[in-house]
């Protein structure tokens, strides 16, 4: 025989299942509903492996965890939840689990788990991540869908390592999210998190914004300024739209990763650096690497761990979960307290949602802020929608017509909907941002993606460009022209 298997589960069908696939295997199989059983077969020596549900009716068992690894510490132990959430990622593996496998599982998956398990067995992890009790702490991903449960097992495997992650998905999926889950649940949480957009900077300041500038390095630097490696020394740097990144930062970016020091911009000093990297982006790097856009030495060292977020339409199961989660947070913020009938969340699970989950987010508070009903049903959900089917929300302007008589004609269908009656309040502010996006847009490409003179061209503060950007998400596309 291969081993002893023990599994522990208060659902009479699972450990059935978990029993015939198993000894099928050739495993010896020992199962119980219960806790205390399951600890005194650890108690006796018996058992090779362990199964062990979370959820049993006498002791929950994540607690049962660090009793068992204190008697039998070289024991590997395999936690299954149907609780789907990091959290409970985490604490398994913060508790000594050698693995999570969150329910449902592939039965395939579990037997491959178990003969890993035997064959190299992990010791029970040492070092803590800080207290994670689900009533004292928020969970900072929101979601169960299979998709989500494959990035949290890959992030509770990643806590406790300095290794460098790269995160792709679309725009809106949560990236920056996903980076601060790994720092402040990780051995550097107690350093800062610097978050940094290539894509809002001009070309010519990311090396300084990244390793700071001498006195005198170029005109206007009339003092020494401390860049973001250096703000970022003892915890985690995130460099967000890593793919707008010139080529000359890349280099520099490089060494740092190669060496572990850079110098600042006109200096000549090297300063080392101690800080864990993490990056992300929208675009495709390889494709980039292949155009000679970025370096292809860059792209396999910031790719030691690649980490793929799905969008929403590939996770649409999440969405009344997420929006339970957003109501609530528009409520804690002091905004109406309001829920959403079951016609209208199917509706919001058949969106295609180009903006993922920013997009939905974005559509939540805006819901809980300008309606008056307090269950939002799905006549408004249809209504909140049409204008993103319709060229993702940007209204187009007819050739024949000005920008005053496009808005006319874009507020008048509002009022239109609403036949007997007014428009919901707030529609000042909700046709100022629809007019918002294209506005920029249009002004960043006239500008080659120049934002000092998309700025000059609006007339508004650069700093005030930047943060439209970010607050709407638009993608600033350099060097086409």
């Amino acid at each position: 025989m291969a081993g002893t298997i023990l599994v522990a589960d208060d659902d009479q069908s699972i450990r059935t299942v978990l029993e015939q696939a198993l000894s099928r295997a050739n495993y010896v199989v020992r199962s119980t509903g219960n806790a205390a059983t399951l600890y005194n077969w650890v108690l006796e020596g018996i058992g090779d492996v362990i199964l062990t549900d979370v959820v049993m009716p006498d002791e929950n068992g994540l607690d049962l965890l660090p009793r068992i690894k204190k008697i039998r510490p070289e024991i590997p132990v395999v936690v299954m939840s149907a609780q789907n959430t990091l959290l409970t990622a985490i604490k398994a593996t913060e508790r000594g689990a050698y693995d999570y496998l969150p329910k449902p599982f592939d039965l395939k998956l579990l037997l491959q788990v178990v003969e890993r398990a035997l064959s190299k067995p992990k010791r029970a992890v040492s070092k803590r991540f800080g207290d994670l009790e689900e009533e004292q702490t928020k969970t900072p991903l929101i979601g169960r869908s299979p998709a989500m449960q494959e990035i949290y097992r890959v992030l509770a495997r990643l806590m406790g390592t300095d290794l460098t992650v790269l995160i792709s998905g679309e725009s809106g999926t949560g990236k920056e999210l996903v980076a601060r889950a790994l720092h402040e649940y990780g051995k550097r949480k107690s350093g800062p998190f610097v978050p940094i957009n290539m894509a809002a900077i001009p070309k010519e300041l990311i090396e300084s914004e990244l390793f700071g500038h001498e006195k005198g390095a170029f005109t206007g630097a009339d003092a020494r300024a401390i860049g973001r490696f250096e703000q970022a020394q003892g915890g985690t740097l995130f460099l967000d739209e890593i793919g707008d990144m010139p080529i000359e930062a890349q280099t520099r970016l490089l060494r740092v990763l190669q060496q572990g020091e850079y110098t600042t911009v006109g200096g000549r000093t090297a300063i080392k650096t101690d800080v864990r990297i993490i990056a992300a982006t929208n675009r495709d790097l390889r494709q980039f690497v292949r155009q000679g856009l970025f370096r292809e030495d860059l792209y396999y060292r910031l790719n030691v761990v690649p980490l793929r977020l799905p969008p929403l339409r590939e996770r649409a199961e999440d969405i009344p979960d997420l929006v339970r989660h957003f109501l609530a947070q528009a409520r804690d913020e002091g905004l109406p307290v309001k829920s959403i009938d079951k016609e209208a969340l199917e509706a919001l699970k058949k969106h295609k949602w180009p903006g993922n989950v920013r997009e939905l987010e974005n559509l939540v508070r805006r819901l809980a802020a300008l309606y008056s009903d307090d269950v939002i049903n799905i006549t408004v959900i249809e209504q909140e929608l049409q204008p993103q089917e319709i060229g993702n929300g940007e209204e187009s302007i007819h050739a024949d017509e000005s920008l005053g008589m496009a808005v006319e004609r874009h507020v008048s269908k509002y009022f239109a909907a609403h036949a007997g009656g007014l428009p919901p309040s707030g529609l000042y502010e909700r046709v100022l941002r629809e007019i918002e996006r294209p506005l920029i847009s249009l002004s960043l490409d006239a500008t080659n993606g120049n934002q000092i003179k998309a700025a000059d061209l609006l007339g508004v503060n650069r700093n005030t460009l930047r943060k439209k950007i970010r607050e709407l998400d638009i993608q600033v596309v350099r060097g086409l022209k």
